[in-house]
């Protein structure tokens, strides 16, 4: 793709995705800026530092590969070097090679051969000469020549003449390696050669003679050159003096100067300025011999091997920028896509009010939750009663919304300790007649949020789902603990005198125990409800869960769980309400665990409570609990059996859960024709209507499927489909307020479903079949 091509096509995607009139808002500028930035930021640190350490990752491995493969040219050339010195001692010892032998006509043949095999162990070898101090005949693999005629006429020196070379032969008497120079052979050619004179006997005070090996320079800098195969720059090799022994250029010519400054470095790693030039050295140095291997590059020919690394960085940088900005954009319009909607809304909504000049969305959102208060006020008897309801059934919850409700009706005074109980009125057969139905909806009014003069009580009534009953939750001041009594019972009356006043009703009333801890209020309740089951039959309309423990009479001494627990636990078991069950069964097993009891008592008293809960489990219809009765009887430990008594209490009060979702048929036929009526309203959900007709959301949505035949949320769109389609064909309405108006408030999505529904866009819709109704 060419730059051209690249500009059209990024032209063209901010064309398809971005509308201009969209940045009238400086919201949106705000939201498109504000992703830049935060996309950009951490991409350009992570760039740069992505950037440097592959660049300074490369240099260090390609610095690391140097040193590795110098050090491995070292160990090479330093075994040719130790070879030689091998060989000079192997030659010293050697029968055929001494003076006599070789001086003597008949062995000289043999003492020639022997040369020419010492030559053939090594590889770098191009002459040996063998050399007796003060002799003028030298020996080669060849045969015995004049020294003169050797060092004169066959290898001519160009830096050294044939006087100083008869003095080197008869006075070393340690080895020396002459650095690689030009030398004449035969008159015909040059070859850059490194002379080594190695004494015989080596490392002996008097030597008697000299081993000469002619070494081509090429043979150690060809090793040099297939060891650092994939290196472009010059190599030296510098002997202990400094002095160049061989080196292998490759485009670096230094001159004598910077030679010295190379050969004074240490090992490692350096960079170096050379007449301005900046240069990259690596450098190691033979522990046996002391010379010094280098290498040495120009950084410019190094930073060219990391510029693909430096181009694929930059590009992938530059195609990050690119789809980031796009994405930008993109991500931007969708979280400026809801507000936009909102203020859509609130203009339809206030369409009198003129168009502020501000273009300030959050005004208009601002404006339209002010104007739908008052609707949201309708709502909260609703809510507060659906609050209250939780309060009994669960505790206080952990939501701030509720509890917020909750300081609002004044249950909780940050200034006084207050006490809290439960109290459930239940009306008798005579008092459920359809006759009394008014009665029971005065007392619902009267009751739902009332003072009684005098005893500074709050009395908020609950509805809740059991039949012909009404739950109170009451809080007053604390009294202390000796007039506690005495003012409930007080409040009691009161309201007894309230009902009696205003109504012919004359219900029955169970009393929970008051608790100073608005959490614990859902205990009350349990024992509120436990009051009125066992209530005795004929005597107050009145019972006090507390007065429940004076009906129970000691049978024998001994540790026995309180008859009041027992029934309290078998209520919360009736009503589902595990956690007070759970409680309960914590509380009695405390109880168990705190007394030396023997093994027998222990299992009897340990049966007691297990009898409690299967005989909730009868109550609630879960016969299958007795077939497997032997599993609850045997155990070895009470947290065994704790555990079991837990697994069945949970298995019991999801029976009561599923026994109350069946007992109402009829429940969801009014659930569907409630949502027939209100299917319009934008707030409609499958949890609104879970709350408002007290189910949970998982059965309303398995029995709404089971009698619509799809779930809920197809049949609220069947529904708002149903009517757009109507008003379509029946009315000229602009399409967004009918959309508006079934309860959607995205149209462009509206549309869009529409459309793979039907095939048909709305606005299409409405054309052909406003033609179809003309021709007919």
């Amino acid at each position: 793709m060419t730059i051209h091509n690249l500009k059209s096509f990024i032209v063209s995607t901010f064309t398809f995705q971005i509308n201009w009139n969209h940045f009238k808002s400086k919201l949106l500028l705000k939201y498109v800026l504000s992703y830049i930035l935060i996309f950009l930021i951490p991409l350009t640190g992570v760039t740069i530092f992505v950037y440097d350490s592959a660049v300074s990752g490369l240099r260090t491995e390609i610095e690391q590969s140097n040193i590795n493969q110098l050090n491995q040219v070292k160990m090479t050339i330093d075994s040719r070097i130790a070879e030689l010195r091998e060989l000079s001692g192997r030659i010293a010892y050697d029968r055929r090679l001494t003076p006599y032998m070789i001086g003597d006509d008949y062995y000289r043949v043999e003492a020639i051969q022997a040369l020419a095999n010492y030559k053939a162990n090594s590889s770098i070898i191009e002459d040996i000469f063998l050399y007796y101090h003060n002799d003028p005949v030298i020996y080669s693999y060849r045969g015995l020549t004049n020294v003169n005629v050797t060092f004169d006429s066959f290898y001519r020196y160009e830096n050294w003449n044939l006087e100083d070379i008869i003095v080197a032969l008869n006075e070393t008497n340690q080895m020396i390696i002459r650095p690689a120079e030009n030398v004449t052979i035969n008159s015909s050619r040059q070859e850059a050669m490194l002379t080594i004179i190695v004494p015989i006997k080596p490392n002996a005070p008097y030597p008697y003679g000299s081993v000469v090996y002619m070494v081509k320079e090429s043979n150690l800098t060809g090793v040099m050159d297939s060891i650092l195969s994939d290196f472009t720059g010059s190599s030296y090799i510098f002997n202990q003096n400094g002095e160049v022994l061989t080196a292998s250029n490759h485009g670096v010519t230094l001159t004598q100067e910077h030679l010295g400054t190379l050969a004074a470095l240490d090992a490692g790693i350096h960079n170096l300025s050379l007449n301005n030039d900046k240069y990259s050295v690596v450098s190691v140095k033979s522990g046996e011999n002391g010379w010094n291997y280098m290498t040495i590059m120009p950084s410019y020919q190094f930073f060219s091997r990391v510029a693909h690394v430096q181009t694929l960085i930059l590009l992938v940088f530059g195609i990050a920028v690119i789809t980031g900005v796009l994405a930008a954009f993109v991500l931007a319009r969708r979280q400026y896509h809801p507000i936009k909607d909102l203020m859509e809304f609130a203009k339809l909504r206030i369409s009198d009010t003129p168009e502020p000049k501000t273009r300030n969305e959050w005004e208009w959102i601002r404006q339209t939750l002010h104007d739908y208060s008052t609707r949201i006020d309708m709502q909260e008897p609703f809510v507060r009663n659906q609050c209250m309801l939780l309060l009994l059934k669960h505790g206080k919850p952990d939501d701030p919304e509720i509890e917020r409700m909750i300081a609002g009706v004044g249950l909780e005074s940050p200034q006084e300790r207050v006490i809290y109980f439960c109290v459930i009125l239940s009306w008798e057969e005579n008092d459920a007649a359809e006759e009394f139905q008014n009665d029971r909806q005065q007392v619902h009014e009267i009751l739902s949020q009332v003072e009684p003069s005098g005893l500074q009580a709050n009395i908020h009534g609950v509805e809740f789902s059991a039949d012909n009953q009404y739950a109170l939750i009451v809080s007053i001041p604390d009294p202390g603990q000796d007039s506690l009594k005495l003012r409930m019972e007080q409040i009691i009356r009161a309201v007894q005198g309230l009902i009696s006043e205003n109504t012919r009703l004359d219900p029955s009333m169970g009393v929970g125990t008051p608790y100073r801890d608005l959490g614990q209020l859902n205990q009350s309740f349990i024992e509120a409800a436990t009051a009125l089951e066992h209530r005795m039959v004929g005597s107050s309309r009145i019972t006090y869960f507390d007065q429940l423990a004076e009906q129970n009479h000691p049978v024998a001494k001994g540790v026995w769980l309180p008859r009041k627990s027992l029934l309290k636990l078998e209520q919360s078991l009736k009503q589902g309400n595990k956690s007070v069950a759970v409680q309960m069964i914590a509380e009695m097993m405390e109880t168990i665990r705190s007394e030396p009891l023997q093994i027998h008592l222990l299992r009897c008293i340990c049966f007691d409570l297990l009898n409690a809960l299967l005989r909730s489990a009868s109550e609630v219809g879960m016969n299958e609990a007795f077939t497997n009765i032997s599993d609850y009887t045997s155990f070895e430990t009470l947290e065994e059996f704790e555990d079991k008594l837990l697994s069945l209490t949970t298995e019991v009060c999801e029976r009561v859960e599923r026994n109350h979702e069946q007992a109402a048929p009829k429940l969801i036929d009014d659930i569907v024709h409630y949502v027939n009526q209100q299917f319009a309203d934008y707030t409609l959900s499958l949890e609104h209507v879970a709350l408002k007709f007290s189910v949970s959301t998982s059965y309303l949505s398995r029995s709404f499927k089971e009698k619509t035949g799809i779930s809920f949320s197809q049949y609220i769109w069947k529904k708002r489909t149903e009517e757009v389609i109507r008003l379509l064909v029946t009315t000229s309405a602009p399409l967004k307020e009918i959309i508006e108006q079934v309860g959607y408030l995205d149209a462009p999505n509206f549309i869009r479903k529409f459309k793979k529904e039907t095939g048909l866009t709305p606005g299409q819709y409405r054309k052909q079949h406003r033609s179809n109704r003309l021709d007919i």
